[in-house]
């Protein structure tokens, strides 16, 4: 397949072009900047502008692109960042894949375009599949927007799939460079009340799944997810395990919240016990199904 892939410098990206490279794909890289290998090709979200003929015969596009999430208050400023990257980037891809369908209604097209779990809000301790509605938070609302972007392709004919991700558990992923560090000092514990579920994945099956979804006879939201999803405490007692180092530092959820504001709120001290049905239905088959697993393959070095 010739496949696009926009955010291909991050996390996810990087490993998923090596990997479809490896299978054998052609992909194209889009970035923001002056490009600096022949597979590099600039485009300009941010004003909407993409040549027309770069996606004219693309198999699929994987829409990584966006402002990463970090753990910092959610400014009114950096909310407007994340914001206008996301549907920016998903808005000119869409439309540039609708026009591609149009001028060739012959070829089947897919896009593969992020999303998160967020999008479920606060669930509490009930599992939500792919169909559950929507939460009323800023993150929420975010992950609806962002997802609705893609309107234009579906339109079009295009197979859309919306790749909602959990907590990517990965060696270079935030999450593990941010708890490492704390946990392997001893300093680590559950946070809030650690009942709030944290739907994972490792960086091994999210870049499978995309893999996968490229062929699979799949549409819709997909949760990107571990089958198995952890609470809070049980997702630190077992990080605390793989480095040999007790959990016994419990974070105030008052103090996350004074310190990080409504990130603290939506995205540390509530959580999804979002499970991967779709993915199960269609057929996949996780590298590593257990947190310990993930955990293992995150933690070693080289």
């Amino acid at each position: 397949m010739k496949v696009a892939v926009t955010g291909s410098s991050g996390l996810i990206g990087t490993r998923l072009v090596a990997a479809l490279r490896t299978d054998g794909h052609e992909v194209l890289r889009l970035v923001r900047r002056t490009p600096r290998t022949a597979d590099e090709h600039r485009w300009d979200p941010h004003h909407r502008r993409i040549d027309p003929d770069l996606l004219s015969d693309v198999d699929a596009v994987v829409n990584l692109a966006g402002t990463p999430i970090r753990p910092r208050p959610f400014t009114a400023g950096y909310k407007e960042q994340l914001r206008s990257s996301r549907l920016d980037s998903t808005t000119t891809v869409s439309e540039a894949l609708a026009a591609a369908a149009g001028a060739d209604p012959g070829r089947r097209r897919v896009l593969l375009s992020a999303s998160a779990v967020g999008y479920y809000g606060d669930t509490g301790d009930r599992a939500v599949q792919e169909d559950a509605p929507p939460g009323s938070d800023f993150l929420a609302r975010l992950c609806a927007d962002w997802e609705a972007a893609t309107r234009p392709a579906e339109d079009a004919g295009v197979r859309v799939v919306h790749l909602r991700t959990g907590l990517v558990v990965g060696r270079d992923a935030m999450l593990m460079r941010i708890l490492g560090l704390v946990f392997r000092a001893g300093l680590g514990g559950r946070m809030g009340s650690g009942r709030q579920y944290w739907p994972w994945i490792s960086l091994d099956d999210e870049v499978d799944a995309i893999r996968f979804l490229l062929t699979a006879d799949v549409s819709g939201p997909v949760n990107l997810t571990g089958p198995r999803p952890v609470t809070n405490a049980e997702f630190v007692r077992r990080l605390a395990a793989a480095v040999h180092r007790p959990a016994v530092l419990p974070v105030p959820g008052l103090l996350l919240s004074l310190a990080l504001g409504e990130f603290g709120r939506s995205s540390v001290l509530a959580g999804q016990r979002a499970v991967p049905a779709a993915l199960e239905r269609a057929g996949y088959r996780w590298t590593h199904p257990d947190l310990d697993d993930a955990f293992r393959a995150a933690l070693q070095r080289g």
